[in-house]
């Protein structure tokens, strides 16, 4: 998967970048077949913030977006968010897995 870290109007230090890379990486985890991910680092009228999309399969594209008083607290926020749009999803995929195992079942 791609990863790719933007710094808009703002410094972003290689640490909070590495941090950028391994939520992503944790996040690809739980998506259904990602294909790349991008962090945005911005100062949006002097308050730092992030914007995280990951694209997953079938074009379905997870977006978080927040703020905080730092740009570290704006990426845990936004992962969060991010990490709740993809837990509500995984259910639904596990659902129709488990549907269409049972139809197998029956035919056999």
């Amino acid at each position: 998967m791609r990863i790719t870290i933007t710094a808009r109007h703002c410094e972003v230090p290689g640490e909070l970048r590495d941090r950028a890379r391994t939520l992503l990486e944790r996040l690809q985890k739980v998506a259904s077949r990602p294909h790349d991910a991008q962090a945005i680092f911005s100062d949006d009228h002097g308050t730092p913030t992030v914007e995280l999309r990951l694209h997953s399969g079938r074009g379905v594209v997870h977006v978080g977006t927040a703020g905080g008083t730092q740009h570290r607290t704006a990426l845990d926020r936004a992962a969060a968010k991010v990490r709740r749009q993809l837990d509500k999803a995984t259910p639904a995929r596990r659902r129709a897995a488990e549907r269409r195992h049972s139809v197998e079942r029956e035919r056999t």
